[in-house]
């Protein structure tokens, strides 16, 4: 599992069938203070995020869970968005 900030989407004319439907967004890797870290990735929305969302992700095979079977040509996908981060520090 990952962080993201949603910064775009992406139109495809043409897609795999089961993806049908489902809204492919850009998001630019973060760590959890919404720093940058790394490249923006393309995601498949499984929670209706939108630009400007702070979101975690996940890859792989778990990417296509949301969406009900193991079939689904994904490979990263939003699985939540974040309303908030709390770190706790261990101060001595």
């Amino acid at each position: 599992m990952f962080y993201g900030k949603v910064i775009g989407s992406v139109v495809a004319t043409v897609k795999d069938i089961k993806l049908k439907g489902c809204k492919l967004l850009i998001v630019q890797k973060t760590n959890y203070d919404g720093e940058n870290d790394g490249s923006p990735i393309i995601a498949v929305d499984s929670v209706q995020a939108g630009i400007g969302d702070f979101v975690y992700m996940a890859k792989g095979k778990e990417a296509s869970l949301p969406f009900g079977d193991m079939e689904h040509p994904v490979d990263a996908a939003i699985i939540g968005i974040i309303d908030r981060v709390n770190v706790k520090t261990n101060k001595e």
